[in-house]
C-alpha cells in the first residue's frame, strides 16, 4: 500500500504533517477527514522515505521501549500484527519512528516474519531485541514476550539515566575547576605579579613557577589546546582499532575504583540480557552468544565468548563464568542454585536485580569520594595561587620595616 506526505490543519486551525496509507491520493484525503484533519497537500512519500537504505534508521532506548509496549498492548488485545504496526506508526509523533515502522509493516505484509522484519535495521533494533522476537514468534506469545522486552528496555534505560546523572555533578565540578584556575593563571596572576616584578626585588620561588606557568597559558594557551585536541583525537581513532581497543579496555578494568564499577556493569548488563532471553525461551547457548555481543567491554565479551562455547561443549554454565573470572562470587552462587533447582531465568533475573543495586551502590560511593576529591584538589591549588601573591607582599613589608 503506497505511503504519502500530507500537510492539513486539525479542527482547531493547527498546521499538522505527517504520512497515510492509503491506495490513492483520493483516499488518503478521505482518511485524513475521517480523522478530523483538512488535508491542502497529499503527495506520494519521497524516495528516501520508502524502505530506504539497510540498517540507517536510530532508535533512542526509550523510544524503543515507547514502541515495543504500545505493541505488545494492541497484540494482546487480539489486533493482527499489521494493524498493530500501523497504529503504533500513527500514534508515533517522531516522523524517523513512524516512518520506520511504516518499512516494518510493508515487509511483514510481504509475508516477512516480524523478527525478519527487524533484522533489516540492526541499527534500531539490537540482536537481544530480534532474537527475544524471535523466541516469542515461534512459542506463539509474542504479545508477552514484548511486554518482557518493553520492561527490559525500560530498566536498562532507567540505568542508564542513573550512570549520567550521577556524573553530571562531578564533570561540572570538574570543568568549572579547570576554568577557575585558567582565568586566575591567564588574567588575574600576571596583573597582580608585575606589581612585585616592577619593584625590583627577588620574588620567592613559587611566585616565580606561578608567573613561569602563567606566561605559558597566555603564550601557548592555544597550542596547548590544539595538542590536547589532538591527543583526543589519537585516542579516538585507537579506540576504534581493534589492538587499541583492547588495551584500553584491559586498563580500565585494573582501574582504582573505576574498574570494579565497570566489571559490576557489565556482569549486570549480561545477567540481565540472559534473563530476559531465558525468559523468551531462546536457547541456553544462542542465549549465550547474543548476551557475550551486548558486553561493551571486548576483553570481557572475549572471556564470555569462551564461556558460551564450553557450554556448547558440554560444560555448565557456572564453571564457565567461575573460569572466566568476571561475574561477582554471589552472582555465580545464584546462577549455580538456580542451575541445580532448574529455575535459572528466574535466578538470573534476581542475580541481576541484586547485581543492578550494587552497582548503584559503587556508583554512588564513586562519586562521593569523587567530589571532596575535586574540592580539595580545586583548594588546593587556589591556595598555591594565594601563596604565590602573598609572599611578596610579606617580603615587601619586611623591607619596609
Amino acid at each position: 500500500m503506497p505511503t504519502y506526505d500530507y500537510r492539513a490543519q486539525d479542527r482547531e486551525g493547527r498546521l499538522c504533517k505527517g504520512r497515510q496509507e492509503a491506495d490513492t491520493p483520493r483516499h488518503a484525503r478521505q482518511l485524513l477527514r475521517e480523522r478530523g484533519l483538512l488535508p491542502s497537500q497529499v503527495q506520494v512519500a519521497s524516495a528516501h522515505g520508502g524502505r530506504g537504505p539497510v540498517g540507517v534508521a536510530r532508535l533512542s532506548a526509550g523510544d524503543l521501549a515507547l514502541l515495543t509496549l504500545q505493541l505488545s498492548t494492541l497484540v494482546q488485545a487480539g489486533l493482527p500484527l499489521e494493524l498493530a504496526l500501523q497504529a503504533v506508526a500513527q500514534q508515533s509523533q517522531k516522523r524517523r519512528v513512524s516512518n520506520l515502522l511504516a518499512q516494518i509493516r510493508e515487509r511483514v505484509m510481504e509475508g516477512h516474519s516480524l523478527a525478519a522484519a527487524l533484522g533489516a535495521f540492526p541499527r534500531a533494533f539490537p540482536d537481544v531485541f530480534r532474537a527475544t522476537v524471535a523466541a516469542g514468534e515461534r512459542s506463539g506469545h509474542l504479545g508477552h514476550v514484548l511486554e518482557q522486552l518493553a520492561t527490559y528496555t525500560e530498566a536498562r534505560q532507567a540505568s542508564r539515566q542513573k550512570i549520567q546523572l550521577a556524573l553530571v555533578y562531578p564533570a561540572l565540578l570538574m570543568f568549572a575547576c579547570m576554568a577557575i584556575v585558567g582565568f586566575l593563571l591567564g588574567y588575574v596572576v600576571p596583573d597582580v605579579v608585575n606589581i612585585f616584578v616592577d619593584s625590583g626585588q627577588p620574588l620567592p620561588w613559587l611566585t616565580q613557577a606561578m608567573i613561569v606557568v602563567s606566561n605559558g597559558l597566555r603564550t601557548y594557551g592555544l597550542v596547548l589546546l590544539g595538542v590536547l585536541a589532538s591527543i583526543a583525537m589519537a585516542l579516538r581513532w585507537s579506540l576504534r582499532q581493534p589492538r587499541g581497543r583492547w588495551r584500553w579496555h584491559c586498563l580500565a578494568l585494573h582501574l582504582p575504583l573505576l574498574g570494579s564499577v565497570f566489571r559490576a556493569m557489565e556482569a549486570a548488563r549480561f545477567a540481565s540480557t540472559l534473563a530476559i532471553l531465558g525468559k523468551s525461551a531462546v536457547p541456553l547457548v544462542d542465549a549465550l552468544e547474543i548476551a557475550a555481543a551486548v558486553i561493551g567491554n571486548v576483553t570481557i565479551r572475549a572471556r564470555m565468548s569462551d564461556v558460551a562455547r564450553s557450554v556448547r561443549e558440554g560444560g555448565t554454565l557456572t564453571r564457565g563464568l567461575e573460569a572466566g573470572g568476571d561475574i561477582p562470587p554471589l552472582m555465580l552462587h545464584m546462577i549455580a542454585s538456580g542451575e541445580r533447582a532448574g529455575e535459572l531465568d528466574a535466578m538470573l533475573a534476581r542475580a541481576a536485580e541484586q547485581q543492578e543495586k550494587n552497582l548503584a551502590a559503587r556508583i554512588a560511593l564513586v562519586v562521593s569520594l569523587f567530589e571532596p576529591a575535586m574540592l580539595v584538589v580545586m583548594g588546593g591549588v587556589v591556595l598555591l595561587i594565594v601563596m604565590a601573591i602573598l609572599l611578596p607582599i610579606l617580603s615587601l613589608n619586611q623591607l619596609v620595616n
